[in-house]
Formats: C-alpha cells, structure tokens, sequence
C-alpha cells in the first residue's frame, strides 16, 4: 500500500508540471481560440533566458523575475507581430503559423545557446519529508506549491480586478467587449503576455529536471495538452485538475501495467485525448458549445 500512495505522491508531483503549461494553453485558447502548439518551445526559451541571467550573476529569484519580465513582453510581442496578421483566418492557417513559430523558437535557442545539455540549478532544497513509509521530496513540494500559488493569482486577477474582468469580458464576446470600450486588441496580446508569463514558469519549473536543452518540452508539451483536453481548453481550475490526473495516471501506468513499463508511458496521454474526444470532447470542466437555430 504503501508503495501505491509512493506512486501517486510522484505522480502528482509530475502532473503539477504539466498543470503548469496545460494553464498557459487554456489562457491562450480562453482569449484568442487559438490552440497554441509553440506554448512549449517558449516555455523552453525562457528558461534559457532564466540560465542567462544566472550565467551573467545574478541570483536565482533575481533571475526569475526578470525572466518573467521578459516573457510577458515577449508573448505581447508575438501576438501583435506574428498572431495578429491571421487574425480572423481559417483555423488551419493559425495553426500553421504556430507550428511555424514552435520550429522558429526551437532553431533560435539551438542557435543562440547550442544544442548541448546544460545543467540548470534547482531552486528548492535536495531531500524529502519522510512520513508514514512515503517519501516527499522538497522539489515535489515547491513544484505543487508554486502552481498552486499562481493558480490563486489567477484567480485573483480575473476576479477581483479591472483588468481580469475586461479580458473575461473579451475571451466571452470581443464585438460586445468592445462596444462598452474596452480595448480588445491590447487586451488579447496582454492574454499572450500573462500565458507566456505562465509558460515560462513551466519551462523554469521542468529545466532543473530534464537538463536545459532545445527539445526539452517536447515531452511535456504532449501531457500538458492531454491536461487541458482533459479538464476543458476553457477551464483554467480544469487545466490543473486534468494535469494532476495525467501524472497520476502515468506514473501508475508505468509502475503496475507491465507491457507500459518506461518506455511506453508517453502513450498514456494519447490514449487519455483519445478517450477524451470521443466521450466528452469539451474536457470534464468545460462548456459544451451550443449553437442556437
């Protein structure tokens, strides 16, 4: 039994990563309706831009914030540069345009920093809290407590204040959103700027894990889209909801399904979309579209 509860503890520690990046997918998705398959390979540029800083001097809280800094201007800049040209385009040309920008962003880092892996520093503590048989470990913590934490900002920001209710107000209906003034072409690049904020605490989150290199999300890109198909590309609450799931469910699947082992858990996520699409394409969380007559 014990070992279980060991299992489920990793997982959730693993499903809180790719919470992380399922929520900056759904904050794109929320405002634009754009699936934003470049959501990882930003998350990965940005950590780099986090090692750069580091590299340069400065401590690591100094770093991130910099980086945050850096990535929120640079989501607002793709919006208005890249996405803004094929606004109002057929579907498949703006997801053309991001697979583009995800072969881009991948080139520039592998150009900029090289391809060879980099060790990227950690910022909590090595060791674990042991208790009752179950080990876990202060990283798992940190990783859960700072999504947990931006979770409640978002929460807090489209709540409680002026700006959160204006860009619900545009993700809801642009042409009504602009009729009572507000400003809806800055309000989407400041949706990019929040969910590439978002994104880059993902990549920052997954660099101490996985060794700093190009290709790195490219895993976790697949189980953070299995996260937001699950709990509904419109739910943020379901993004998280469905990426502790998808941990959960992968790391189980590896330990007690033999012919998974390691190797195969990458499957895991595939069959959960699958699964997904067929019974209940809008996600557990999510509003099923209703078109009136």
């Amino acid at each position: 039994m014990a070992g279980f509860l060991q299992e489920i503890v990793e997982g959730l520690g693993a499903g809180a990563i790719y919470a992380s990046l399922a929520l900056a997918l759904v904050l794109i998705y929320q405002f634009t309706g754009i699936v934003n398959f470049a959501q990882g390979e930003l998350a990965m540029f940005s950590a780099y831009i986090a090692w750069q800083f580091m590299a340069a001097g400065l401590p690591f809280w100094l770093a991130l914030i910099l980086t945050l800094a850096v990535s929120f201007a640079g989501g607002m800049l793709i919006e208005r540069v890249v996405i803004r040209p094929v606004e109002g385009a057929p579907e498949l040309t703006v997801v053309i345009v991001t697979v583009g920008l995800f072969i881009f962003v991948n080139a520039a880092a592998g150009w900029i920093w090289s391809f060879l892996i980099k060790d990227f520093p950690n910022p909590f503590p090595g060791g674990a809290i042991e208790a009752g048989g179950l080990s876990l470990g202060y990283s798992t913590l940190g990783i859960m407590a700072v999504v947990g934490v931006v979770m409640g900002l978002l929460y807090l920001l489209f709540q409680h204040t002026k700006v959160g209710l204006g860009m619900r107000a545009v993700a809801s209906n642009p042409s009504s959103a602009r009729l009572v003034g507000i400003r809806v072409g800055w309000t989407l690049a400041l949706g990019w700027g929040l969910a590439a904020t978002v994104g880059a605490v993902s990549g920052i989150l997954v660099a101490p894990l996985l060794f700093l290199e190009p290709n790195m999300m490219g895993g976790v890109l697949i189980y953070a889209f299995a996260a937001a198909t699950l709990g509904g590309f419109d739910s943020p609450l379901g993004a998280v909801v469905g990426g502790l799931v998808v941990g959960v469910a992968e790391t189980l699947a590896g330990a007690y399904v033999g012919f998974i082992g390691s190797d195969l858990k990458v499957g895991v996520p595939l069959v959960i979309i699958l699964f997904i699409l067929l019974l209940r394409p809008q996600g557990l969380f999510g509003r099923a579209a209703v078109e009136r007559a």
